[in-house]
């Protein structure tokens, strides 16, 4: 049952992980923490839809946890970092969300590409429907897009 798991939303897991951390070996603690939690939670999920929404809900506590901890001082610049994804658009993309503030990344990332509904992201992050469509607005007027070119505007 894990197994399976881990080979559906094991992507999924990584992709929130490097948009919240600056390595691959805090990703791949975090991924490990959310998964071992996985183990001791899945008779408790109701059906695979529950459990993409806590998959993505734990992951997002696991990383602001391990970015808030005592210990981490040393981060590597996005320079260093390898990003995990299809082609080098989807690169420069998720480059340009790393630079949201991460209530905005998470709404992002959720909406353009795990497809949620602004309902469901409320849902999944335990906020206002309203709290949800403001804050996509507003990482929208942070990241511009133009022809395809992202710009900066923070």
């Amino acid at each position: 049952m894990v197994a399976a798991a881990i080979d559906q939303y094991a992507d999924m897991v990584r992709r929130i992980c490097f948009l919240h951390l600056s390595n691959r070996s805090d990703v791949e603690d975090v991924f490990q923490e959310v998964f071992l939690q996985y183990y001791l939670n899945f008779s408790k999920l109701q059906n695979e839809q529950h459990e993409k929404a806590w998959l993505c809900r734990v992951t997002f506590n696991k990383c602001k946890d391990l970015n808030k901890s005592f210990w981490r001082k040393k981060v590597v610049s996005l320079d260093e970092m390898e990003i995990p994804f299809e082609n080098e658009e989807q690169s420069e993309i998720i480059i340009a969300l790393l630079q949201l503030p991460s209530k905005y990344k998470d709404v992002v990332y959720l909406h353009y590409y795990e497809g949620r509904s602004i309902p469901e992201i409320a849902k999944i992050m335990s906020q206002n429907t309203n709290t949800i469509y403001s804050r996509l607005r507003r990482a929208k007027e942070k990241l511009k897009v133009n022809e395809g070119v992202i710009e900066w505007n923070g």
